[in-house]
């Protein structure tokens, strides 16, 4: 895939022409191929997209305007409907490009499982990589009804590869027993419920090194974010979100890469999903990338 013509379709707000000289790129991965109750987050790409219209270019959080940081919106990597296996080989290769060109990757999902893949070919570059994974679910299975490929285990999978021990998630409140044994055997740091107040316990231990992190929206309350294939009662708030976000963007870690996954827009009307999301990647954005 082209990456050097402008993508004419929706763009992320105030998104520059210039992919040579963009420092992130933000592109999306339209794949529900995998979900195990309400399909729809191949949706979503788009939608945060729009609802970014609606967003102010400045941040008060970050005090930063949108004019101050390059960045490209490289639309939607064409998947091949309905094969999982296939569409994870084609989100890989094009991550595998983009770090080739030492750009930073911001994806929107699309399924929690499009993050695998990514891992991979970030792990690839930084072999000392660590995930903070922030979401309502383990995702510690390895397989649902017998696939392996499924939505429900991409966690799992990143910690076989880049060992449990470099893997941190925040806001869990749900999974299989084994799923949470697993988490307590395997050397894995599980933060239940909360987010921002156990990161700011971990931050300061993953000074220097490359961290890639991974937001499943529904980590927030279902008041918050209805709009998502596997809602969950007893999440936090987008204020509790957006703190967390700061965080991360003052710690000392070298922040590698993101993806905001699971918004599936046809259960939230009102579209507060959408506009939750869009606000969080434009805080990704002027507080992750640097440079």
């Amino acid at each position: 895939m082209r990456f050097d013509e402008a993508y004419s379709g929706k763009v992320f707000i105030m998104s520059g022409t210039d992919f040579d000289n963009a420092k992130a790129v933000i592109y999306g991965m339209p794949m529900d191929w995998t979900v195990s109750f309400r399909p729809g987050s191949r949706f979503g790409p788009n939608r945060i997209r729009e609802a970014s219209i609606g967003l102010e270019e400045y941040s008060p959080y970050m005090d930063k305007h949108l004019e101050e940081v390059a960045y490209f919106d490289a639309g939607d990597i064409p998947l091949p409907f309905g094969n999982a296996e296939r569409s994870l080989g084609q989100i890989y290769k094009y991550i595998e490009q983009l770090l080739s060109l030492d750009k930073f990757p911001i994806g929107l999902g699309g399924e929690h499982l499009v993050t695998w893949p990514i891992i991979q070919a970030v792990y690839k570059k930084y072999p000392d990589l660590a995930l903070i994974h922030i979401d309502a679910h383990a995702d510690l299975r390895e397989e649902y009804e017998g696939e392996a490929l499924s939505h429900s285990t991409p966690i799992r999978k990143i910690c076989d590869l880049i060992g449990a021990e470099n893997v941190y998630s925040f806001g869990i409140r749900s999974g299989m027993r084994e799923e949470f044994l697993f988490a307590k055997e395997s050397g894995m740091h599980m933060f239940k419920y909360d987010v921002a107040e156990p990161l700011k316990e971990v931050l300061p231990t993953l000074a220097g090194r490359p961290v890639y992190v991974t937001i499943d929206i529904d980590v927030l309350d279902p008041a918050y974010a209805p709009g998502t294939g596997t809602a969950e009662a007893g999440g936090i708030s987008s204020k509790e979100l957006l703190e967390a976000i700061g965080l991360i963007a003052r710690s000392d870690m070298n922040v590698v890469g993101a993806d905001l996954v699971e918004v599936a827009p046809a259960y939230d009307h009102s579209e507060k999903t959408a506009i939750a999301a869009s606000k969080f990647i434009r805080e990704i954005l002027l507080g992750w990338v640097k440079g």
